[in-house]
């Protein structure tokens, strides 16, 4: 059942309400923002699960004792953070698939919508946050009192056990409203894929604004929507922040 088909209903709202109007997909604007939604969630979750990965892996590499692996690691945060985002998607979008082998890009190309920009704008969006990612996490592994390391090493603990047993667990606590942040940005973000082409929150409203020519009501849902978005992540991170703090070692008011 649509969104439309309770909110549209003679017997709740006025059926020739704005949103309840035929776009010109088939379907009401109402059922366009709530497609809309879903396509901004999907793409900002699978996003940050690639940013998430990437940027912990590339934020360890910064704290490497191997300076060649710290100098990669940093090339790559300079690279991604120094590069608008929205050039960023376009070369994903139009550049990559025209410098890959020629059987690679043009199965790239020739995906249908809209998958065809969806993992373009993943990419973009999860590479980019990834690169602050790893700055924040570098970060909060040298805030760390050196006793962790050197008890961890007086332990008997590998490099890579320290890493996973004891900095990066703690480091992590840290970094968590950092990391909160991040996950608002990324969220924000999401909205150049209308660049290109997907129909995510601003997609819809610059959709809507072009073929009702109401400026005003289009925008207005679209910014309430990412407001009422961003909130439920406030209140769910701020849940995490509490449950993993440790007493005594890290205070959620700073």
């Amino acid at each position: 059942m649509s969104i439309s088909t309770f909110f549209c209903d003679p017997a709740n709202i006025d059926n020739a309400s704005l949103f309840c109007q035929m776009s010109p997909s088939g379907n009401t604007y109402l059922d366009a923002f709530g497609t809309a939604v879903l396509w901004t969630l999907e793409l900002s979750a699978i996003a940050w699960v690639l940013a998430f990965v990437v940027g912990v892996l590339v934020g360890v590499g910064l704290t490497s004792q191997n300076r060649l692996v710290a100098r990669i690691c940093s090339g790559y945060v300079e690279l991604f953070r120094n590069i608008p985002l929205l050039v960023q998607l376009f070369l994903w979008y139009y550049v990559v698939p025209q410098v890959l082998p020629a059987s690679l890009g043009k199965a790239i190309i020739g995906m249908p919508y809209p998958s065809s920009v969806f993992w373009p704008a993943v990419l973009c969006l999860g590479l980019f946050t990834s690169s602050r990612i790893a700055i924040q996490l570098s970060s909060g592994i040298r805030s760390l009192p050196r006793g962790q390391s050197m008890a961890a090493t007086a332990l008997g603990l590998t490099r890579f056990q320290m890493y996973k047993y004891v900095l990066l667990p703690m480091a992590m606590r840290i970094i968590t409203p950092p990391l909160t942040s991040e996950m608002l940005n990324l969220l924000k973000n999401s909205s150049v894929a209308y660049t290109i082409g997907l129909l995510e929150i601003t997609g819809a409203a610059a959709s809507m604004q072009e073929s009702t020519f109401q400026t005003f009501p289009s925008y207005m849902a679209a910014t309430a929507l990412y407001v009422i978005i961003n909130l439920l992540i406030l209140v769910i991170m701020s849940a995490v922040e509490r449950f993993f703090s440790v007493p005594g070692f890290i205070s959620g008011k700073g």
